[in-house]
């Protein structure tokens, strides 16, 4: 499948200072690049043309009213926590007739479910003119960036750490109120403070439209862990949730 990039839309968050300008410049920002040609992938909206393809007005015109808000995600959730930050992308398919069939948090190292919560929110909202030749997906980077600092532990640290606590997210599938059951494939993200407690924690799947119920009863979960104490600062973890 031939894969095109068409824009690359990315937010920074925190309070680091902007170049000398005449005017102050906003804390946090959204922009986008067009492309020079149709050539190598490049970072940026990827559309598959498996059987249609999304043309890039088509795409703007349904993504550029929603770039606002998904900034004030991070602005108005990140508060104190200074070193919460990461890569999100979010993906849409769309069928012949323009209507949205699936919005996907496909990737996700923030590790902030109130943040994640928002964007996809917004995102479920946006509304797309008819792809060109059938149904078409394409996909939208955000980079949010962390201004304090984090000590990343590695995937065999990470499995270390949480060990068997993984499996009380399989509760989770029999919830009141959740939908579809078990999620396919999870990736979780997660901050760990002091004396092994966890600071926050995201979820995302690039298989499955995670159920909201579903992701409040691992939030829930996952945040009574207990893990290794970082000492003195704060790890940043990712592990996979894939259930039997």
């Amino acid at each position: 499948m031939k894969r095109i990039a068409l824009i690359a839309l990315a937010a920074c968050g925190g309070s680091s200072k902007p170049r000398p300008a005449p005017k102050p410049v906003e804390p946090v920002h959204v922009t986008h690049t067009l492309p020079v040609a149709d050539t190598e992938p490049d970072d940026g909206v990827d559309v598959v043309a498996s059987h249609g393809h999304m043309e890039l007005p088509v795409i703007e015109a349904g993504i550029g009213p929603h770039k606002d808000g998904w900034s004030g995600c991070y602005t108005s959730r990140v508060g104190k926590r200074r070193w919460l930050g990461g890569h999100i992308t979010l993906h849409w398919d769309i069928n012949k007739s323009g209507e949205v069939t699936k919005v996907l948090l496909a990737e996700s190292d923030l590790g902030a479910r109130a943040v994640e919560k928002c964007l996809l929110d917004i995102a479920r909202e946006a509304t797309f003119g008819k792809p060109v030749g059938g149904d078409a997906d394409f996909t939208v980077p955000l980079d949010f960036s962390a201004k304090g600092k984090v000590v990343s532990w590695d995937e065999d640290q990470a499995v270390k750490a949480v060990g068997g606590q993984l499996a009380k997210l399989d509760a989770c599938a029999k919830a009141k109120g959740v939908k579809g059951g078990r999620p396919a494939d999870v990736t979780i993200t997660m901050y760990v403070g002091p004396q092994g407690k966890a600071q926050s924690v995201g979820f995302s799947s690039a298989k499955t439209v995670l159920d909201d119920t579903w992701v409040d009863c691992a939030e829930k979960a996952a945040l009574a862990w207990r893990l290794p104490d970082p000492k003195g600062t704060i790890a940043k973890l990712a592990i996979r949730y894939r259930p039997n």
